[in-house]
């Protein structure tokens, strides 16, 4: 280890190079050896010898590179981009989403970034202000910590939307995330993150795990999204009945498969129920589809 470097992660898995000066190598195949990560650097170290990328020369991670069949049938892999996107190495860790989360944070934990929270509160604009902020990648969650004190723990099970724009950020026109997202009494809120731009487009590449996450291609009939837009209106699950006119057996059946569906939390029988993130994108979604209808 160099002066000030510590290591993070040391484990076994398969790397290659499927990019080379921006030219796919449709003959490369996967070399088996040590991967190892550092707060500065991966190392990857195989029979052919060893290489070694800083990661601030990394650009961006994510995507799919199926150069070839061989490529192509590995399906947990993560790459790395150097060069804007001239340069990509694939690696394929044993320890998948643990190495994932950890090489996230050794990228991202270093950075200042800047943020609004909540920007948005219960689809209501605050009028919050710009603040610095760290962040930590763990497990399951982004966790953001300002320089006022305020602590923001951003699910990644937990992801609406997310949109990315110009706003203006302390004076200057600058690119910034838009994470919807709930708060620990379950209220949606949003969270807009700006920086630098390598780091945001990491972030964003993050962020997007969890917003797959929640997406759902699910057949739902129209009392379904009736359920999911009354919730998302306020209306309580014990008054959905009466508010849609549906009696109330139907109404815990309707419940019970929303629930089965990943699309409510239950939180205690006899169902009183909450949207999740997933849910809240479905309703979101479902109101303004009948807003274009209309």
């Amino acid at each position: 280890m160099q002066p000030g470097e510590t290591k993070i992660a040391d484990t076994r898995g398969e790397f290659l190079r499927a990019l080379r000066d921006g030219r796919e190598r449709n003959d490369a195949g996967w070399t088996n050896g040590r991967i190892l990560l550092s707060n500065k650097r991966i190392v990857l170290a195989g029979t052919g010898g060893k290489r070694t990328f800083r990661l601030d020369a990394i650009d961006r991670v994510g995507g799919r590179f199926d150069v070839n069949q061989r490529v192509a049938t590995v399906s947990d892999y993560l790459a790395l981009q150097f060069d804007n996107g001239e340069n990509v190495i694939l690696i394929a860790p044993a320890d998948f989403e643990g190495f994932e989360m950890d090489l996230y944070d050794a990228l991202l934990s270093s950075t200042k970034f800047l943020v609004r929270h909540p920007a948005v509160e219960g689809g209501v604009v605050q009028n919050t202000e710009w603040e610095g902020a760290r962040m930590k990648v763990e497990e399951e969650c982004v966790s953001v910590a300002t320089v006022s004190g305020t602590f923001v723990e951003i699910r990644l099970d937990d992801i609406g939307d997310i949109d990315m724009g110009r706003r203006t950020v302390r004076e200057e026109q600058r690119e910034v995330i838009e994470v919807e997202h709930s708060d620990n009494e379950g209220t949606s809120v949003q969270t807009y993150v700006s920086g630098p731009e390598r780091a945001v487009s990491i972030l964003k590449s993050l962020l997007r795990i969890g917003e797959e996450q929640t997406e759902t291609s699910l057949d739902l009939s129209m009392q379904d999204k009736q359920v999911l837009m009354a919730l998302y209106s306020g209306v309580s699950p014990f008054d959905i009945p009466q508010f849609l006119g549906i009696d109330v057996d139907q109404v815990e059946e309707l419940f019970v498969r929303l629930i089965d569906h990943d699309v409510l939390d239950e939180v205690r029988i006899r169902h009183e129920v909450e949207l999740n993130a997933r849910g809240r994108s479905i309703a979101a979604d479902a109101i303004d589809e009948q807003g274009a209808e209309m």
